[in-house]
């Protein structure tokens, strides 16, 4: 008993940095399996990377007009929400209209934008630059002002009770930006999972197996109406039974707890997080009723 909570609570999460970080798993002499970031005799290393990946590139795009000798650059966000965007703009070369070479810029949901237009120095002579992009879901203005405190969220999923294996701050893993007030609540396989705030679905994963590629797993991004985004993350494959662009409400079904991207057990893990600048950062927050905790096995706890 006391190794299947271990295994549920030991999370195996990423800590928000570019490098990979090693985890040792070890059983001691009694039986019990504990994790730590130092090496110990006989221990299973496993390296564990960023956790929320979330790839929008196919779905905001740079796109190239040319006519009349200029080109205009137009970024199309093709998502139900807003996004954040900067174009740098390098190796700039026999090219007017260039007053700024890094351009930040919010487009609407579902929408063209131009950013700029480029017109030769010399017309006899080519043009050269080369592009590129980022983008962050959200609206940095409308995330910035959020009522991060004004909104207790009720429990997002059916049945229990269950417990909390990882808290805001957990030294584990919820040490990075993007999952710092994030909480895992261990549950079984297949518990139903609901919408705990109405919103706008924007990003949904919905194939991943097993660990998957996406360290996320499967997973269903809301954007509520002040901003702010919800994200229910570890999701079983083939669950997810909301569709991005539907609007929901408070205990709408989305999909199935499971044991997809990075995690050695069966659990939810619900962050909150809004755009702070380029960046989303997760908030704290408050569900509507108590949740018990485990003791925070992972990292020594008693």
């Amino acid at each position: 008993m006391l190794e299947r909570l271990l295994v549920v609570c030991a999370l195996l999460l990423a800590a928000q940095s570019a490098s990979a970080i090693t985890i040792y798993r070890f059983t001691d002499a009694n039986g019990v399996v504990s994790f730590t970031d130092q090496p110990v005799k006989g221990a299973q290393a496993m390296k564990l990377r960023e956790r929320m990946v979330e790839h929008i590139d196919s779905q905001v795009r740079l796109n190239v007009k040319k006519a009349k000798g200029t080109d205009s650059l137009y970024v199309r966000n093709d998502l139900y929400a807003p996004v954040e965007i900067e174009l740098k703009l390098s190796g700039v070369k026999n090219v007017v209209g260039v007053a700024d070479q890094v351009i930040r810029r919010t487009i609407p949901a579902r929408s063209s934008e131009r950013l700029i237009a480029l017109s030769p120095q010399i017309p006899s002579k080519a043009m050269a630059y080369k592009p590129s992009l980022r983008s962050i879901v959200g609206d940095p203005q409308r995330g910035l002002v959020s009522n991060v405190g004004g909104y207790r969220y009720p429990l997002p999923w059916v049945g229990g009770p269950f417990r909390i294996s990882q808290g805001p701050n957990g030294a584990y893993s919820h040490v990075g930006a993007r999952s710092r007030y994030a909480i895992d609540i261990a549950m079984p396989e297949g518990t139903q999972i609901i919408a705990a705030r109405s919103g706008t679905v924007i990003k949904t994963e919905n194939s991943q197996t097993g660990r998957g590629a996406n360290p996320s797993g499967n997973f269903v991004r809301i954007l509520h109406d002040d901003g702010t985004m919800g994200v229910y993350l570890h999701l079983k494959q083939g669950s997810v039974s909301v569709k991005e662009g539907q609007r929901i409400v408070v205990g709408t079904p989305l999909g199935l707890s499971g044991n997809t991207g990075n995690s050695t057990g069966p659990h939810l893990h619900f962050v909150v997080q809004r755009n702070v600048g380029l960046a989303l950062e997760s908030i704290p927050y408050e569900f509507a009723q108590p949740v018990q905790s485990l003791p925070n096995f992972a990292i020594g706890g008693n």
